[in-house]
C-alpha cells in the first residue's frame, strides 16, 4: 500500500507538474532579486500568476520582454524619459502568443533608448553590465551589448530561460555574442511587429535570446505566424513556399549532426576587417575545421557591397526613426514638459521642442537630426536614395551566392559571371558575429560626455548586411576556454549563421549541430 502511494506521488500528475512549474518561476524571481541590482538587466518584474496553465507548449518557460515591446500588465518605457509613465492598453502580438502557449512573462528588460545603440549605455535606467566576470573589479565591468543588452544579460545571468529582443541592425546578435548565448534574428516579416514600438520599420525584427538552440527553436515555433494587423507580416503562402523548398533539400527530421554532411557553407571574405581581433579569427578557424570533419564543404564567397552596408544602414535607419519619432510631441504622445514661462506659447514649435529636447537622450536626438537631414530636399537624392540603392546591391549580393531563391523579395537570383562550377551557390554563410569581445564600460563612448567617436557604430559592421537583406541570422557561442593561461576570464565569442529568406529552420538546425559538435569536443 505504501509503495503504491509513493509511486502515485512520484508520477507526473498535474498537481506535481504545477508544483514544479511554480518552483521554477519563483526561483527565477529570486535570482532577479539577487543579481539584478548589479547587472541592471530588468527594469520591471511581474507578479507570478499561479493560475497559468501548465500543460501548454511553453509551460515552464520564464521569458523576459524588451522594454520596447508593448505589455498591458507592465510599463513600456523604451528606456526613455519620453515614455516613463506609459503602460500600453494592449499586449503586442508576440507577447500574446507567448502567454497563450503558457510562457511566464517574467518582466521587462533594459535597452538602449528606443533601440538606438550597440552597447546598452543610452538608457534612462542606466547601463546594463555584462554578467560574465562581474565579480572582477569595477574597472573591468563590460558592456552587455545593445540595444537588447538587458535581454541578453538576463539570460546569461540565469534570471530567465529566454528573452525577446528587437534587432534592427544587430541588436540581438551583438549582445548574444558579448554574453555567450544564442541570439536569433528571424527572416523579416516572420514574427509580427504589431505592438513593437517602431524605430525603423523596414529593418525592425523581434528576435529571441536563449541559453541554447532548443529553447530558441521552441519559442520561435510558437510566435511565428501571419498577423493581419502587421502590414509587414509575410503572407502564409510565401512562408509555406520557402519552408517547402528548404525542407526538400534539408529534411528537418534528420539528426542535427547529419545536416552538416554535404552542407555548402560560404565564408564571406569581406567579413574580416582589419579592426577584427586575431583571437576571433582563430576561434572561427577552429570551428570551420570542425565542420569540415563532419562533411561540410567550405566555399569562399564575395559580397562586394558589404563595405558600403554600414553607411547605408545608418542613413536609412535614422531617416525612418526621424519619421517614427515625430509623433512624440508631449501633446498627443509622450510625457509632457511644461513650457518655460518666458516661452511664446503662440509658437507651438517651441512647446514641442522643449518636450523633445528634455525627454529624448542625446543619442536619439543625434539620429533624429541625421535622419531629418537625409530626408531634406537638399540631401534626399545624395543620401537617402543612394542608401536605398546600396541596400539593393547588398540584397543582390546575397541572392547571388545562395542556392535558394528569395521568395519574399521581388528580386531574382542574380547570376555572377565570375561564378564557375568550382564555386556554385552556398546553403548558408558563416562569419564572426562581432569584430571583438565585449568592450569595457570605461571605454564605451558616453553620450552625456558629448563623445563624437564612431567606435560604437562600427560594432554593427558584421551584423548590418543581413538586416538590410531581411535575412535570418543566428549568433551562437564558439568554444572558448573559460580562462586563459594567466587565469583571466576569457570573454565569449559568437559565430553568425546566415541563410536565405525563410530558411530559419535550416539555420536553427545548423546551429543545433554546431552546439552538439562543440559539446562533444569538450
Amino acid at each position: 500500500m505504501r509503495t503504491n502511494v509513493i509511486k502515485k506521488w512520484l508520477s507526473p500528475s498535474p498537481f506535481r507538474t504545477h508544483i514544479s512549474w511554480y518552483s521554477t518561476h519563483v526561483h527565477h524571481r529570486e535570482v532577479i532579486s539577487a543579481k539584478n541590482p548589479a547587472v541592471n538587466a530588468f527594469v520591471h518584474v511581474s507578479e507570478l500568476s499561479p493560475s497559468t496553465a501548465n500543460n501548454l507548449p511553453l509551460s515552464g518557460l520564464s521569458v523576459a520582454v524588451k522594454d520596447n515591446i508593448a505589455t498591458s500588465r507592465l510599463p513600456t518605457t523604451c528606456s526613455s524619459a519620453m515614455l516613463q509613465n506609459f503602460t500600453s492598453p494592449f499586449d503586442a502580438t508576440v507577447v500574446k502568443l507567448l502567454e497563450q502557449n503558457g510562457a511566464d512573462i517574467i518582466g521587462k528588460t533594459n535597452c538602449d533608448e528606443f533601440g538606438m545603440g550597440s552597447l546598452n549605455i543610452h538608457s534612462v535606467h542606466g547601463p546594463v553590465k555584462n554578467p560574465i566576470g562581474l565579480s572582477q573589479a569595477p574597472a573591468e565591468e563590460r558592456s552587455a551589448g545593445g540595444s537588447s543588452g538587458g535581454s541578453a544579460a538576463a539570460v546569461a545571468a540565469g534570471m530567465c530561460h529566454a528573452a525577446l529582443g528587437t534587432d534592427t541592425g544587430g541588436s540581438v546578435r551583438l549582445p548574444a555574442s558579448y554574453c555567450g548565448i544564442v541570439g536569433l534574428k528571424p527572416s523579416y516579416g516572420l514574427i509580427s511587429r504589431w505592438g513593437v514600438v517602431s524605430y525603423a520599420d523596414s529593418l525592425d525584427c523581434v528576435g529571441i535570446l536563449a541559453s541554447d538552440v532548443d529553447t530558441t527553436r521552441r519559442i520561435f515555433e510558437h510566435v511565428t505566424s501571419y498577423d493581419s494587423r502587421d502590414p509587414t507580416s509575410a503572407l502564409q503562402e510565401i512562408r509555406d513556399k520557402a519552408r517547402r523548398h528548404t525542407e526538400e533539400f534539408f529534411p528537418f527530421s534528420q539528426p542535427p549532426d547529419r545536416i552538416i554532411n554535404g552542407l555548402r557553407i560560404g565564408i564571406p571574405q569581406e567579413y574580416f576587417p582589419s579592426e577584427m581581433s586575431p583571437a576571433i579569427i582563430e576561434h572561427l578557424r577552429t570551428l570551420i575545421a570542425l565542420l569540415k570533419t563532419q562533411g561540410a564543404t567550405i566555399v569562399p564567397v564575395s559580397l562586394p557591397s558589404t563595405s558600403y552596408a554600414l553607411s547605408s544602414y545608418y542613413v536609412l535607419a535614422s531617416a525612418e526613426a526621424s519619421s517614427n519619432l515625430a509623433r512624440y510631441d508631449g501633446v498627443q504622445y509622450g510625457s509632457y514638459v511644461p513650457p518655460d514661462p518666458d516661452t511664446d506659447l503662440t509658437k507651438t514649435s517651441k512647446v514641442y521642442a522643449r518636450t523633445r529636447s528634455l525627454n529624448f537622450g542625446e543619442e536619439v536626438q543625434k539620429r533624429i537630426l541625421l535622419g531629418t537631414y537625409a530626408l531634406s530636399a537638399d540631401a534626399f537624392d545624395n543620401y537617402f536614395l543612394q542608401a536605398r540603392r546600396v541596400r539593393q546591391l547588398v540584397k543582390n549580393d546575397f541572392n547571388r551566392v545562395f542556392s535558394m531563391p528569395n521568395y519574399f523579395s521581388d528580386s531574382i537570383n542574380y547570376v555572377d559571371e565570375n561564378t564557375s562550377d568550382d564555386h556554385p551557390p552556398v546553403d548558408v554563410l558563416l562569419h564572426p558575429s562581432a569584430i571583438r569581445t565585449a568592450p569595457l564600460l570605461t571605454e564605451s563612448p558616453s553620450a552625456s560626455e558629448g563623445d563624437t567617436s564612431l567606435s560604437s557604430y562600427v560594432q554593427d559592421v558584421l551584423t548590418v548586411p543581413a538586416s538590410l537583406g531581411g535575412l535570418p541570422a543566428l549568433s551562437i557561442p564558439m568554444k572558448v576556454p573559460q580562462k586563459d593561461n594567466d587565469g583571466k576570464v576569457q570573454w565569449p565569442v559568437g559565430a553568425s549563421i546566415v541563410g536565405q529568406w525563410g530558411t530559419d529552420d535550416l539555420i536553427l538546425s545548423v546551429a543545433r549541430a554546431i552546439e552538439t559538435l562543440q559539446t562533444q569536443c569538450q
